[in-house]
C-alpha cells in the first residue's frame, strides 16, 4: 500500500542535520522524521497517558484518589532526582 507523502521546508542547515542523522541510521530523511514525530506524543496523548497511570495506581492502591488530590501530592520521583543529585554533587566535592 503507497502511503501518501508530502513536503516540508526546513533550512538547508536543518534538511543537511537532518540527511546526517538518517545516514547514521541507515534510514532516509523521511523515515527519520517519522521515528521523530513518533517519539513525541500530543497533550492529548499525554493526558491520556497520565490518566491511564493514575487509574492503575488507583487499583493497585484500593484509593479512590481524585485527580486534585495527585496533583496536589508530592513529587516523589523528582525529589528522590533531586536528593541523587546532591550526592553525586557532594561525593565529587569530597573527592576534590
Amino acid at each position: 500500500m503507497h502511503m501518501a507523502t508530502t513536503t516540508i521546508q526546513v533550512s538547508k542547515a536543518t534538511r543537511d542535520h537532518l540527511a546526517e542523522l538518517a545516514k547514521e541510521r541507515g534510514l532516509n530523511i523521511g523515515q527519520l522524521v517519522e521515528a521523530l514525530a513518533a517519539e513525541q506524543l500530543t497533550a492529548a496523548q499525554r493526558a491520556e497517558r497520565l490518566a491511564a497511570s493514575r487509574e492503575v495506581v488507583r487499583q493497585v492502591i484500593g484509593l479512590d484518589i481524585s485527580d486534585e488530590e495527585f496533583d496536589n501530592a508530592p513529587d516523589v520521583l523528582g525529589n528522590i532526582y533531586r536528593m541523587a543529585a546532591e550526592k553525586v554533587r557532594a561525593s565529587r566535592g569530597a573527592a576534590a
